[in-house]
């Protein structure tokens, strides 16, 4: 099939038979955006349909382009992953975004749930006792990075390393450790949204290993950030992809 035959089925699978308003006023763009994305990029690479739309909930997410954020949040019910796991994706979100953006993308979310009369609050997926949080999460650090945690924990500067703690308690024990979405999806979620965040090439570098740790490999993490390209653009693709590049050099 052409790309134009391809993006119109992907397009149909993820929104249904609707036509976007922009039609009426910016035909030729809506054109090149629809052939771009769906007939090309989201039949790049080997990930399935449920694991774009998450990459694509999360890079919507850093970008805050909320309406976009809305109409593929629809998208991702329509192709079956569950509520817990759009909410899941979003939630992920939160140690590097901080709280404000990430609760911008929760109320989409939440008011696309609400149109589709699925009941809220969702079942907790918290998993560790408020009192396991620095333990637990340090034991997720530790599957993912491996020893260097310990030593960059030591080598903290005394009045920072309330930091290194709260990494660990924080972002590893409040969040890699909840149900809903396995380590692997957590980590390539997270490689894509400090890809699409810029300016964070160390932790993009950290994260291509992390990923390598738990099992996504280097096609897996090309293909996921491919994914993102049509809505981070090309600098920061090009800025994810040669970190994966220089962490992974090509045989």
């Amino acid at each position: 099939m052409s790309r134009i035959d391809v993006s119109q089925e992907t397009v149909k699978k993820l929104f249904g038979e609707g036509t976007p308003s922009t039609y009426a006023t910016d035909p030729d763009f809506q054109d090149i955006l629809r052939r771009f994305i769906f007939g090309e990029v989201f039949d790049e690479g080997q990930l399935d349909v449920k694991l774009r739309e998450l990459i694509t909930l999360v890079v919507l997410t850093t970008n805050q382009t909320l309406p976009q954020l809305r109409a593929h949040a629809h998208a991702a019910l329509n192709v079956g992953l569950t509520p817990v796991e759009i909410r899941e994706a979003i939630y992920q979100c939160a140690p590097y975004l901080g709280f404000p953006k990430t609760l911008n993308a929760i109320s989409e979310m939440n008011a696309v749930f609400q149109e589709r009369n699925i009941e809220l609050p969702l079942e907790s997926q918290r998993r560790v006792l408020e009192e396991e949080r620095l333990d637990k999460g340090l034991c997720v650090q530790k599957e993912i990075f491996g020893d260097v945690i310990e030593k960059n924990r030591e080598k903290a500067p005394v009045n920072q390393k309330h930091i290194q703690d709260y990494l660990s308690a924080f972002c590893f024990g409040d969040f890699y450790t909840r149900g809903g979405l396995d380590l692997k999806t957590r980590e390539l979620l997270t490689l894509c949204i400090l890809s699409a965040l810029g300016g964070a090439d160390s932790q993009v570098k950290a994260h291509v290993q992390g990923n390598l740790n738990v099992g996504n490999d280097k096609e897996t993490m090309i293909t996921a950030i491919t994914h993102g390209l049509p809505y981070m653009g090309f600098p920061r693709t090009l800025n994810a992809l040669s970190c994966v590049n220089e962490i992974i050099p090509e045989k």
